[in-house]
């Protein structure tokens, strides 16, 4: 099969010729009709993650049809039309059997754990747990916007960070991860802030739903501009980019009880980074991860694209050839695109 290839972290890809993939008793092999290309990708390039061995083939959201079946699959058949979350759980660990797919023992990540989705082909593990299947009105370019940035932002939002309508939502980062949230948010009757130092993005963040945007090389206190807009703080925020300043930003900015929703990456230099702590005692703030979403929490934000609610297709910038994957993937640090690009074309 034709796959986008790295031999070494940071080194330049290419497209080559590898073996088709086979599935395990338990997973399926899926000709991939499209596949997001995610920041998290970048991560993985550059060596941020100890699971990938090289050489490597990037890429976890995606949809597309089962190609071919473990004997163990249950509930799918060849040619079906599905998607999954980026964590596989296994479904039997302890995490698993309380329903927290997203942070499995032993879970697997397509992209990490193995090879992914820019190729023609990829295998999912643990295929009855994770594969969601898709209803004909999401098309398969929407579907792989889904799988890991938006996923994790309705995950943040709903179940994390229980946001009501009414309430201020401060989204710092609108990448693909906060202009995903910002519209989850804003479909849940939120007044969204959104904080960038891109104007382009911040008006692209006004388009899917914030109230107010914030550019921060404007704003040299961001904090107080959000406690101002908000008449007190924040009740939820959400760091979507994940850094030092971003995170301190995040929790500063709540009002008392309060919660700071971690999405972004935190690596390197930013793996430990400062936080309020006299805050978080004195107005009893909540700190949270976010990790993904369980493939049993799709049907309900499914249901919200079908009716109308989510649109994430509004998130797609433009699509893209694997072939120009082999820029577009290292120039993903430099933030150059507004919304999500997704690579249909094999």
């Amino acid at each position: 099969m034709k796959a986008l290839v790295y031999e070494n972290f940071q080194a330049p890809l290419s497209i080559q010729q590898v073996p088709d993939p086979t599935p395990t008793p338990d997973g399926v092999v899926i000709k991939v009709a499209a596949t997001g290309l995610c920041r998290s990708d970048w991560h993985g390039w550059m060596g941020h993650d100890p699971d990938i061995k090289l050489p490597h083939i990037p890429g976890h959201e995606l949809a597309g049809t089962i190609e071919a079946m473990g004997k163990n699959v249950k509930g799918f058949t060849i040619g079906d039309r599905v998607t999954m979350p980026f964590v596989c759980g296994c479904g039997s660990c302890s995490q698993c059997i309380s329903g927290n797919h997203q942070v499995c023992d032993t879970q697997s990540q397509p992209g990490f754990t193995h090879w992914g989705s820019f190729a023609e082909y990829t295998t999912i593990d643990y295929a009855t747990t994770n594969l969601v299947k898709l209803p004909e009105e999401i098309s398969n370019e929407t579907a792989a916007t889904l799988g890991c940035r938006f996923i994790t932002s309705f995950r943040a939002i709903v179940d994390q960070g229980n946001v009501q309508g009414g309430q201020y939502v401060a989204i710092h980062g609108c990448g693909g991860v906060g202009l995903s949230a910002i519209m989850i948010a804003r479909a849940l009757g939120a007044q969204v802030i959104a904080i960038d130092i891109n104007e382009a993005s911040l008006a692209f963040a006004k388009a899917v739903g914030a109230t107010h945007t914030i550019n921060a090389h404007n704003h040299p206190d961001v904090v107080t501009h959000i406690r101002e807009l908000s008449q007190g703080g924040a009740h939820v925020s959400v760091d979507a980019l994940g850094s030092a300043v971003t995170c301190f930003n995040s929790i500063s900015c709540l009002r008392k009880r309060g919660k700071h929703i971690q999405v972004g990456l935190m690596t390197g230099d930013h793996k430990h980074p400062k936080v309020p702590m006299d805050r978080i005692l004195s107005d009893e703030l909540e700190i949270i991860g976010s990790h993904g979403m369980q493939a049993h929490r799709y049907p309900e934000m499914l249901a919200m694209i079908k009716n109308g609610q989510l649109h994430p297709e509004q998130l797609i910038e433009r699509t893209i050839t694997l072939e120009d994957a082999i820029t577009e993937l290292p120039a993903m640090n430099q933030f150059k695109n507004k919304g999500v690009l997704v690579i249909d074309t094999f």
